[in-house]
């Protein structure tokens, strides 16, 4: 009995160390397998960094401005260029290239190493250049004008882009209320100043420009001023908007107190009253109304009755529901820093002569008083 019980006991022993040798070898060529599919990645990735000595087709490759290294990869992807859009980032990023990239078409092939799609990347692509000046204080149907006089597109092209394109990496852009009294959604941020355009470019890409520019001067300092003042940023562009066809000059933080002042709450003049965006018929008056809105329409009486009303400063209480010119910064940053002396001592009404000097009252007896002078003069 004993020498069969020890026997009983010696047999599972036996079973459990052949079952343990079993998995062990199975573990081993697991680990193999991986192994081996780490190796052929590698290998393959490897190749594609190195490139292979049979170039494939050629390709243009568009490069978009302001693409950072993983968009351009993605781009060299879809083109057929490489295979791994981010192990061409992490490429370039690693090696300190990323400087050096340029925008605009290529020509590559299929199979090139990434140090010769690099060289490729960072060669300035020559193409014509056209170079525009856009004045502060020009409307949106203005800057449309001189996109089209400088053969850049079509008037109304730019229009339809710039109202109506996808522009929704710019936080301005989806804070633009959607109000269909707004004449134009674009007035107000396409920045004036003086641009360098690629002839036969894309006109998302012109107007794009304007609003990349409007995004990077318009800081974050300042877009929080405009909410300490409890306003939108859509509303200080558009008080902006009328201090720069008000003025525009040394006067801008002055005329912005008296606007503020009327837009306080509880204002005895809660209409800007403004002949910037007024009732007035005269070409000379730079009356947004009737010089921009009305032509746009074919004429003053087919201004449709709700944007008339929207930007008639002399029946409608506060702001219009939009921009009526697209301001400088000087413009803008008086918008948020207006004379604090004058909205302090109540200014409400301001008058010009025809050499440009400013009369200010805080009545309507001194601004009638204002008025007689600067009439007055010669």
């Amino acid at each position: 009995m004993p020498q069969e019980f020890e026997q009983d006991q010696y047999q599972p022993r036996a079973r459990k160390k052949k079952k343990g040798r079993l998995g062990c070898l199975i573990v081993i060529l697991v680990f193999a397998a991986l192994l081996i599919v780490a190796g052929l990645i590698g290998a393959r990735l490897m190749n594609e960094v190195y490139g292979s000595d049979t170039p494939g087709d050629e390709v243009t490759v568009h490069i978009d401005q302001g693409s950072g290294p993983l968009t351009i990869g993605r781009a060299l992807q879809e083109a057929g260029v490489i295979q791994t859009p981010r192990l061409f980032q992490l490429y370039v990023r690693y090696t300190e290239n990323a400087g050096r990239l340029q925008y605009g078409d290529f020509t590559l092939h299929a199979g090139m190493s990434y140090d010769e799609i690099i060289e490729a990347l960072s060669e300035t692509v020559k193409r014509d250049t056209v170079t525009v000046t856009f004045p502060e204080g020009i409307t949106a149907l203005r800057f449309a004008q001189l996109m089209e006089e400088n053969g850049l597109c079509t008037a109304e092209e730019f229009l339809d882009v710039a109202n109506n394109g996808d522009f929704s990496q710019y936080e301005f852009w989806n804070q633009i209320p959607d109000d269909n009294t707004i004449f134009m959604k674009c007035e107000g941020y396409l920045f004036p100043d003086t641009y360098e355009f690629y002839a036969e470019d894309e006109v998302y890409n012109y107007v794009n420009t304007f609003y990349a520019e409007f995004d990077k001067r318009v800081t974050p300092e300042m877009r929080q001023r405009a909410e300490e003042m409890g306003m939108t940023l859509h509303e200080a562009i558009t008080l902006a908007s009328f201090v720069q066809e008000e003025a525009g000059n040394d006067q801008d933080a002055k005329v912005s107190a008296v606007f503020h002042n009327r837009l306080a709450e509880g204002s005895p003049y809660p209409r800007l009253e403004s002949n910037v965006s007024s009732y007035v018929q005269r070409e000379d008056d730079n009356n947004y109304l009737y010089n921009w809105v009305a032509p746009y329409y074919g004429g003053w009486d087919n201004i449709p009755p709700e944007i008339y009303a929207a930007y008639n400063t002399y029946e409608r209480e506060g702001l219009t529901p939009g921009p009526v010119s697209n301001p400088g910064i000087d413009a803008i940053q008086a918008a948020l820093y207006p004379d604090e002396q004058y909205i302090a001592d109540g200014y409400y009404f301001f008058v010009t002569d025809k050499n440009g000097n400013y009369y200010y009252g805080k009545t309507v007896s001194e601004h009638e008083a204002n008025k007689s002078k600067a009439f007055s003069v010669q």
